[in-house]
């Protein structure tokens, strides 16, 4: 657990409010990571920022996995990283639970979902189409809207509780509005961070809990390296389809930050600029993973299963997916292992305290101007759809409603507007 601020004063016959109880710091398992992070892969719908939010809903809100500063810590490693930053977070509370079973566990439920329903899209299925399933979609982005803001809310309080961090937050909300990009925003953070005032008796640090060693972040880091230059090389000796897939997804996967949307041109030049998938093809698959919870990326699945070479036989095109699916994913997770132990360790540094005081409210406005766009931007088309996102506002914040019930029901909601 991370507390960069002292807590705040209570009287001895106050009990703890919800929101400062302690973290739960008890280890748990791979069957109980399994199960949690299935649910989300099932519901976390509207993209990597939305994402953010329903892991902060479920693992510091309702379950107290970590504290607000832990995730944001979390959440601005994954961000400062190759890869999808969403899953990167995931596989680390995963770690953070209950070490490596916890991580790939994590990793394997919250994508699973969305990777299976694209290889079955890529067989041919059609879904989500019409108007019924264009509203069921729209509802999907509106939870969005309520899910994320609810998030910036909550880590408002302890990240950016006073004027000087929240005029910080702001600050980098407008860095990465106006394209300057994640990483300068959080790079902002950090240095401004520096000059914030110190408090007079800065509360300990404590250690987040992931147990990782040190020449496993090194064995990571090598093979990380390793990969991105040598399966290239091993694609021209040994002209093989396989070696060729796994280094077109690996070197994209190593190469973007950030994630999400920001994938999609390495993709296109990775697929579609050699011949392997024609450009409809491409971009029906892209379509289909607006609609769909989980990861983004788990459009490489599509990809791999849509590879002309493969023809019509099953096992090939399945073969292809799996190939693509884990390529892509790797080099992202092996960046996360090779940092985190190192982490540990410089993090309890007064300067890194100071820094991350910064960085933790940099976190809170990078996510303040993806809410405002791409998702209130792509999902708030009418006054109708703003009462809808408040009204899902409401339900999390004074209701507290478990957010896959307020998923169901706005998307339930906005299908029967279309109908009606």
């Amino acid at each position: 657990m991370v507390v960069l601020e002292p807590p705040p004063q209570t009287d001895s016959t106050t009990s703890m409010t919800e929101d400062t109880a302690a973290p739960d710091s008890s280890r748990g398992n791979a069957r109980e990571v399994f199960r949690a992070f299935l649910r989300l892969g099932l519901l976390s719908f509207g993209g990597p920022v939305a994402h953010l939010g329903y892991f902060h809903a479920e693992f510091v809100e309702r379950r107290r996995w970590c504290s607000r500063e832990a995730f944001a810590e979390i959440v601005a490693i994954a961000q400062s990283l190759p890869g999808p930053a969403s899953s990167q977070v995931g596989f680390s509370l995963g770690l953070l639970r209950a070490g490596w079973p916890g991580g790939l566990a994590a990793w394997t439920a919250f994508t699973m979902p969305s990777a299976l329903l694209m290889l079955a899209f890529a067989f041919g299925h059609q879904f989500l189409t019409g108007r019924l399933g264009l509203g069921i979609v729209h509802g999907l982005q509106l939870v969005a809207v309520a899910v994320v803001a609810q998030a910036i809310l909550s880590m408002r309080k302890s990240l950016a509780p006073d004027v000087l961090r929240l005029s910080l937050a702001l600050v980098a909300a407008l860095i990465v509005f106006f394209g300057f990009g994640t990483l300068a925003a959080i790079a902002f953070g950090a240095t401004f961070g520096l000059l914030l005032p110190r408090t007079a008796q800065p509360a300990p640090m404590h250690p987040l809990g992931f147990q990782l060693s040190k020449p496993s972040a090194l064995v990571s880091a090598m093979l990380f390296f390793v990969l991105l230059f040598g399966l290239p090389f091993a694609a021209r000796l040994s002209h093989s389809q396989p070696v060729a897939i796994s280094s077109a997804f690996y070197r994209t996967g190593a190469l973007v930050f950030g994630g999400g949307h920001v994938v999609l041109p390495l993709l296109e030049s990775a697929v579609v600029a050699p011949g392997w998938v024609d450009q409809q093809t491409f971009l029906s698959g892209y379509g289909a993973a607006q609609a769909l919870p989980g990861p983004l990326f788990t459009f490489a699945a599509f990809l791999g299963a849509s590879i002309h070479e493969a023809g019509g036989d099953p096992i090939i095109k399945c073969g292809n997916a799996l190939l693509a699916l884990i390529a892509i994913f790797l080099p992202g997770l092996l960046a996360v292992v090779a940092v985190l132990p190192f982490w540990s360790s410089l993090r309890q540094r007064t300067p890194v305290q100071a820094i991350l005081r910064g960085v933790n409210a940099a976190v809170v406005g990078v996510l303040i101007a993806a809410w405002v766009r791409p998702v209130c931007s792509s999902a708030l088309r009418s006054p109708m759809d703003v009462a809808i996102a408040l009204a899902a506002l409401f339900a999390l914040l004074r209701w507290k409603l478990a957010p896959w019930i307020v998923v169901l029901g706005v998307a339930a909601l906005s299908a029967l507007q279309t109908i009606i």
